[in-house]
């Protein structure tokens, strides 16, 4: 097959060339080798093949992909925050073929009709992306199916293991609290419900991600696919330009990862280079490609200049408004038995391989069955300040699908579990914000790849603290549910605020059972509520949703490439991944990237004169 780590002598040029082999970039090259087997194709992947790995293929087995010693994984290290009580955020990212496709917490969610309106780029409004959106899945849930699609490589199901009774408690509990199970909160327009949640894993029980999905197969029918190719463990350094500014190839070296004494080698190492007659794409996620840019002299002059890179073209969007949705987790003692929870896989009660030779069950769920996309009421509004009602009437009172946070259960706990206080299963409940005001930026200091990156996450720097503001009512809210399930048996009270002593708002550490059917709402104190904010900056985290770097958008706001993903002032360099969304969506990202990769396939084809490969309705 195609796939190597150095490549044939024989290949020195190729029609197209894909740097990065991430979720979108998988979807490109297996929708570029349909349209034309004879269109030559190379992707060049900076991490290793995750062919049939088990982190990877093995659902339940996600939580590996977040130890340091990940093969699958890139951490990107934030500068030190002072709004995050002075931590260095760590930001993860798929680091192999299929990119965060092969890493994530594999959840379904579709962002929200204004999201995609709100891009304001030619044929990409949310009625124009439906058919893309479609044109990938085979959904096997109980939505409406007229919403979703049936003959695509994606999988989408319950996976093979489902807590029923957890599911339920989420489900009932929100309803009690004015937030009811709704049928498809994935149709574009459903909103401030719940929903039992579907997952990118298919009904054998094996994650759906883009590069087993698209790439794989297709690499192993050579007689079929012979022009498609894949170089595994190669940085792409800068791509190359002509004296007219298009596109001709691109330089890369291998990735110190996979060579014996990484910095003596570095240093012998030779940059290569590839030609491409015909297109280069960026599919690097929204973290390396206004990187790989920047290197390749595309980007803000004044940094270009810092960082010792001649200018090609001043596009001061680059690595400009990175974004992401902020993580907040709270863990909860529970009476769940060890086979509701994925929690054996990480504490060494069970035995990975031992369960993969069984085929257990367990190991087709992330662990995730419901979830919600939540609003707060006009109550809820006032009580948040004048500031905050102020952010709320301009960008969400009027626009009914956006939620301001999505709340999910997950039966898992991320955490030290040798530090746990009993025996007890412990799980999570994730908050995060769908659309952050904040901002952060990433970009080069030098030309190599060894050379530090700038990287502001941004998180909770917004103006008056409405990012704050969003995750202490989502605290609040999901701390109301948890109390009143069935299988509440405490609160874990090192991932909780510090409440002042004698607070009414104190941490129960354990407990029978739910508290009593029809109690009053926790009571908080301003003191409480500041609790509750240093908590949130101490812990807040990445959702691994990096988005917005190099978006879509005129130049002189601040934008990279246009409608056709083209870069600014370039010829025959495309950009396609999470890079281009000019604003977020309220969903994980992982169905967003794959409707770019769809849509971006759409587009290359037509403009390579492939043929017509329009998704129909």
């Amino acid at each position: 097959m195609g796939l190597y780590t150095k490549l044939p002598a024989s290949i020195h040029e190729v029609d197209v060339i894909i740097a990065g082999g991430g979720l979108a970039g998988c979807v490109v090259a297996g929708r570029l080798a349909e349209a034309d087997p004879t269109l030559s194709i190379l992707v060049i992947e900076q991490g290793p093949n995750s062919y049939e790995a088990p982190e990877v293929v093995q659902p339940a087995l996600y939580p590996r992909n977040l130890f340091p010693t990940s093969k699958y994984t890139l951490f990107w290290q934030g500068n030190e925050a002072a709004q995050l009580a002075n931590r260095k955020p760590i930001v993860p990212s798929g680091g192999t073929l299929g990119g965060g496709s092969a890493i994530n917490w594999m959840v379904y969610t579709r962002a929200q009709r204004s999201d995609f309106d709100s891009w304001g780029a030619k044929e990409w409004s949310a009625d124009e992306l439906y058919p893309f959106l479609n044109k990938f899945e085979t959904y096997h849930g109980q939505g409406e199916k007229e919403h979703h699609g049936s003959s695509g490589p994606i999988n989408i199901s319950k996976g093979t293991h489902t807590c029923k009774v957890a599911e339920d408690d989420f489900i009932n509990v929100a309803d009690q609290l004015g937030y009811s199970e709704l049928k498809d909160l994935q149709n574009l327009d459903a909103n401030n419900g719940t929903e039992r949640w579907m997952k990118y894993i298919g009904p054998d029980g094996r994650r759906q991600d883009s590069a087993h999905r698209f790439l794989h197969p297709k690499l192993q029918d050579a007689n079929r696919y012979p022009n498609l190719h894949v170089l595994c463990e190669k940085q792409v350094i800068r791509v190359l330009f002509d004296d007219e500014k298009k596109a001709v190839g691109v330089e890369y070296q291998t990735n110190p990862k996979f060579l014996p004494n990484p910095e003596f080698m570095t240093a012998k190492q030779t940059p290569r280079t590839i030609r491409a007659k015909k297109m280069v794409v960026l599919s690097a996620g929204a973290n390396a490609t206004p990187l790989i840019l920047e290197r390749s002299g595309i980007g803000n002059s004044e940094i270009l200049e810092r960082a010792g890179v001649p200018v090609v073209e001043d596009l001061p969007g680059v690595g400009h408004d990175y974004q992401d949705h902020h993580l907040t987790l709270y863990a909860y003692r529970t009476c769940l038995a060890p086979s509701d929870t994925i929690n054996g896989f990480a504490d060494g009660r069970f035995d990975p391989k031992e369960a993969v030779k069984a085929g257990h069950k367990l190991l087709g769920t992330n662990a995730m069955d419901a979830s919600g996309k939540f609003r707060p009421t006009e109550e809820d509004v006032a009580a948040l300040g004048p500031e905050f009602q102020k952010a709320w009437e301009r960008d969400f009172k009027n626009a009914p699908d956006r939620p301001l946070m999505i709340i999910a259960l997950y039966l898992s706990y991320y955490g030290d579990h040798s530090t746990l206080p009993d025996d007890a299963e412990y799980v999570s409940m994730a908050n995060w914000t769908a659309y952050p005001y904040s901002r952060g930026h990433i970009h080069i200091t030098g030309p190599s790849l060894s050379d530090n990156v700038d990287f502001d996450v941004g998180w909770l720097k917004d103006e008056n603290d409405i990012d704050v503001k969003k995750h202490i009512w989502a605290y609040k809210l999901q701390r109301e549910m948890w109390r009143r399930m069935s299988i509440f048996r405490g609160e874990l009270a090192s991932s909780h605020p510090r409440f002042p002593a004698g607070s009414k708002a104190a941490v129960i550490e354990k407990s029978d059972g739910p508290v009593a059917e029809g109690m009053k709402r926790i009571e908080y104190s301003q003191e409480d509520d500041k609790a509750i904010e240093q908590k949130i900056r101490e812990i807040v985290s990445t959702t691994w949703h990096s988005l917005g770097t190099c978006k879509m958008a005129p130049r002189e706001k601040k934008g990279v490439v246009d409608a056709s993903l083209s870069v600014h002032g370039l010829t025959g360099l495309k950009l396609a991944d999470l890079s281009v969304p000019p604003e977020n969506v309220g969903a994980n990202t992982g169905n967003t990237a794959f409707v770019i990769g769809e849509k971006a396939a759409d587009i290359f084809i037509r403009e390579l004169g492939l043929g017509e490969s329009r998704a129909k309705l």
